[in-house]
């Protein structure tokens, strides 16, 4: 079970965690340690020094209230445009521009290298790391269409 603890958002809007032994830390980073295998487990609350000051093993351990202050940060944090189609790219060598459609809408994203394209779970789910540090998610890539399926093969 994980600790009780209290969050809440400071006068500057960042997060701040009272812990059960009364000690506060009044800026505080969600960071899930697994965010695409387990996004809801797993959670430590990071100080602005880069240590841990709590562990959360469930989201659901916390009150609706306390969840929702750390699902508006991973929001934030967690931006991941998921590439439903791919519709060009201006070279088959890196680095290479493409032009995708993401459920955010049509963009451009650099890939600087093949090493940019992770394969996750099954080896199916991708994602892309672009130039400009923004990670771009590909559930199945078998349910590409087919042009967008060519493209990929090329990288992969």
């Amino acid at each position: 079970m994980s600790p009780k603890i209290r969050l809440e958002r400071n006068r500057h809007g960042r997060l701040s965690v009272q812990l059960a032994d009364g000690t506060r830390h009044d800026t505080v980073t969600p960071v899930r340690a697994f965010p695409l295998e387990a996004p809801l487990e797993a959670i430590s609350l990071v100080g602005p020094d880069g240590k841990e000051v709590c562990w959360i093993e469930h989201l659901d351990h916390l009150p609706a209230d306390q969840r929702a202050l750390l699902e508006e940060d991973f929001a934030v944090r967690e931006f991941v445009p998921v590439v439903q189609r791919i519709e060009a790219i201006d070279a088959i060598s890196v680095p290479s521009v493409w032009t995708v459609m993401t459920d955010k809408g049509r963009t451009t994203l650099t890939l600087r290298a093949e090493e940019d394209i992770r394969k996750l779970k099954d080896q199916h789910q991708l994602l892309i790391a672009s130039r400009d540090g923004v990670q771009y998610l590909i559930p199945d890539a078998r349910q590409l269409d087919r042009q967008s399926h060519k493209f990929l093969e090329l990288f992969l």
